[in-house]
């Protein structure tokens, strides 16, 4: 990464550098800091310019909102390139997990290794005191500490993806929207007269957008065909390859039989896959799970707490038992059975509405 100046400023107001990304949610955080006093700087983070497949990837689009967005505002405007960075923390780690037989996470990757780390370390190299970004979530300032809570809407809640931020991230981020409501967002978007008042949301990948996961798959990791059996051992078919498959799955599996099937398991060694045609098959539920790569919002959680756990992005929360911690390691045992636990998910822990920390699913017992 290329090194930057500090540079400061005469100005008394706080400077917060915005992340840009030409949506609607980082244009109204922009819109409300502005009218909050703040010193905003509007930045675009160029993290990922490549077609895949068919798919052709809307940056330059993006760029060109956000670009007026900030001209808009009367505020600073850049663009800082981060690709080489995305390419090697954020797609890499994608394609190292699919290959290793994993469902990764890379919005939550994004957020640690791009977004609260390369962007919040160039931000404050750049005389900032504070990055701001869209997410709908909320910080809660105590008296020696931070605390990262839920947005208070329940539909757009984003503080799962940001479950590896610890203190020294919080102490340095805003999140202007989190306690508003998606629908009051669009509304104060057309009244500040920002042109992304109705643009839709992106889904898919961070920065990268909708795509087909598996033609970007089939690209970039290693296929090894294989057989596909269900729940009584009988042959059903083969599939294209375990990465293509994750837990929990319907259909993507060209296989006869009274389908559609879900993926109960994959079979590393066997390279082989076990369905059923029962959404509710008692072999997709699971409680008790083994988490490692453990991260702390701000302090550890105590042997034999109880605390509710997602275990993937709009999951509800779920109480479960802490029955040991082995060496960054914990074993979740969870009150009700839940579906479809995932190797490579995140378990992330909350406390009502406050987001404790985070662990990374490794094996499903």
């Amino acid at each position: 990464m290329s090194k930057t100046k500090k540079v400061t400023t005469k100005s008394s107001a706080k400077r917060v550098i915005v992340g840009l990304s030409g949506g609607v949610d980082s244009s109204v955080a922009a819109a409300l800091l502005v009218k909050q006093g703040y010193e905003v700087i509007g930045v675009f983070m160029r993290n990922w310019s490549e077609d895949v497949g068919d798919f052709s990837c809307s940056w330059t689009e993006d760029l060109e909102d956000a670009r007026r967005v900030a001209q808009l505002l009367n505020i600073r405007f850049y663009v800082w390139n981060f690709e080489k960075e995305y390419k090697k923390e954020v797609i890499g780690y994608f394609f190292k997990e699919y290959q290793a037989g994993r469902t990764p996470n890379p919005d939550v990757m994004c957020n640690r290794e791009i977004k609260f780390k390369l962007f919040l370390e160039k931000a404050l190299r750049f005389g900032a005191d504070y990055v701001a970004t869209g997410h709908y979530a909320r910080i809660v300032k105590k008296t020696n500490h931070f605390e990262l809570h839920r947005g208070k809407d329940p539909n757009k809640d984003q503080s799962y993806f940001l479950c590896t931020l610890g203190q020294e991230q919080l102490k340095h981020a805003l999140f202007p929207i989190g306690d508003y409501l998606k629908p009051a967002i669009r509304k104060l978007a057309k009244q500040y007269g920002l042109l992304t008042f109705d643009k839709p949301d992106s889904q898919g990948i961070c920065f990268i957008g909708e795509i087909d996961v598996k033609d970007l798959l089939k690209r970039n990791v290693k296929m090894k065909p294989g057989k596909v059996f269900d729940t009584k051992g009988k042959l059903l078919g083969h599939h294209d390859g375990l990465p293509l498959y994750t837990i929990g799955q319907r259909g993507g599996l060209e296989i006869g039989g009274n389908g559609p099937y879900y993926v109960i398991s994959k079979d590393e060694k066997k390279n082989s896959i076990l369905v059923s045609n029962n959404p509710q098959d008692p072999l997709l539920w699971r409680k008790e799970c083994i988490v490692n790569e453990l991260t702390w919002t701000r302090a550890d959680i105590k042997i034999g707490e109880k605390l509710e756990v997602a275990i993937r992005y709009r999951h509800p929360a779920e109480i479960a038992k802490i029955e040991f911690n082995g060496k960054n390691n914990l074993k979740l045992n969870f009150i009700k059975p839940q579906r479809a636990i995932t190797p490579g998910q995140l378990a992330v822990f909350y406390k009502g509405t406050e987001l404790l920390g985070s662990g990374v699913i490794d094996k499903v017992l």
